[in-house]
């Protein structure tokens, strides 16, 4: 079992939490996504997510491929996400 969860963060979560929440299936979907492709390692690939006004942010401890990368994107855009592509990435 993999302990060492991401933190996951989000600008006014304590007026809005459900912005956590959707950070939550989001980071489900994109780690399910990398599962399905056979990329064991993705999960321990990032640090932080971070939803800042409809933007997600990523924030990695090793440097991602676009595959990787992409499999936020398409998570955000999702109906579990927040519908769009913003989605930013911090190494």
């Amino acid at each position: 079992m993999f302990l060492d969860h991401p933190t996951i963060t989000a600008t006014n979560s304590f007026t809005e939490p459900d912005r956590i929440e959707r950070l939550t299936r989001v980071y489900g979907y994109a780690v399910a996504l990398a599962d399905v492709a056979g990329n064991p390692h993705f999960i321990e690939k990032f640090a932080q997510l971070h939803d800042h006004k409809g933007t997600l942010i990523v924030f990695w401890h090793d440097t991602p491929t676009e595959v990787e990368k992409n499999y936020f994107v398409q998570a955000w855009s999702s109906k579990v996400g927040d519908g769009s592509a913003n989605v930013e990435h911090e190494i």
